[in-house]
């Protein structure tokens, strides 16, 4: 009785779909399939200073693996473009460009976007500890910074999403000052 017992357990066990186990390594797998596309953003950020968050709102569009545009409209118009290590910033007809290779911190942060829109689980554990909860229809993907130079800047990363989808990305920086991007895919018709 025990063995037969024992026995449907394991055909049971067999059967359970393999996609049940939902980890780091099949959420990394998911948004890497993700080639690129575009959203709507609304940005609150919350700073110890001011009595109300500042919110901004705009368009952000994203090529696989290193391109990331977000295009600010609302309060006042901006452009931050990062190409591969270049970081181009452009408001009231003035343009900045930034080499991140020689800001290893700001470097690391960005590659905390740009790892997680690419699915580069590598890339971000180079400077993250990954921690994951949820199911593949609703995660939380936590980053905590493992270098003393980054958390010197910020706490903890926090993204959350469906499937491939990113919805959003909460930064807790060191000084107590917060940022939440809550972003809405843009469907091509």
């Amino acid at each position: 009785m025990i063995k037969r017992f024992l026995g449907c357990l394991f055909l049971l066990a067999l059967a359970l779909p393999a996609s049940a186990a939902f980890d780091v390594g099949q959420l990394m797998t998911d948004l890497a399939r993700n080639k690129g596309g575009k959203a709507k953003f609304t940005e609150k950020k919350y700073i110890s200073l001011l009595d109300k968050p500042v919110v901004s709102s705009g368009e952000m569009s994203y090529t696989a693996p290193d391109r990331l545009e977000k295009r600010t409209l609302v309060p006042k118009i901006e452009t931050l473009l990062l190409d591969k290590d270049i970081l181009s910033i452009e408001r009231e007809k003035q343009k900045l460009s930034i080499n991140l290779a020689n800001q290893p911190e700001a470097l690391a942060f960005v590659d905390s976007i740009r790892g997680t829109l690419s699915g580069n689980r590598a890339a971000l554990e180079k400077n993250y500890a990954l921690h994951l909860s949820g199911n593949a229809d609703k995660w939380v993907l936590t980053l905590l910074p493992s270098d003393q130079k980054i958390s010197a800047l910020v706490l903890r990363i926090t993204v959350s999403g469906s499937k491939s989808l990113i919805r959003s990305i909460e930064y807790l920086q060191a000084d107590g000052d917060r940022s939440v991007l809550n972003m809405e895919p843009i469907v091509s018709k």
